[in-house]
C-alpha cells in the first residue's frame, strides 16, 4: 500500500470548510505553517517506541 504524504494546506481548508470558520487570505499561510510545525512534533511524539505493557492512566496527576 502506498502512503500518501499529509497536505496541510488541503487539511487546512478542509478544517476550514467542515468548521464554517472565517479564516482570511492573509493568516491562511501561518495557520498552515503552525500545523506543519505541530505536524513534525506528533511524527517525534507517535515514533517513540513504547513497551506493550504500558496502559494509559485513568487519572491525570501533575
Amino acid at each position: 500500500m502506498e502512503k500518501k504524504k499529509f497536505n496541510v494546506g488541503e487539511y487546512v481548508d478542509q478544517l476550514v470548510c467542515l468548521l464554517d470558520l472565517d479564516l482570511r487570505d492573509e493568516y491562511r499561510d501561518g495557520v498552515v505553517a503552525n500545523f506543519e510545525r505541530i505536524s513534525a512534533i506528533a511524527q517525534l511524539v507517535n515514533s517513540f517506541p513504547l513497551p506493550e505493557e504500558i496502559e494509559a492512566a485513568t487519572v491525570f496527576e501533575p
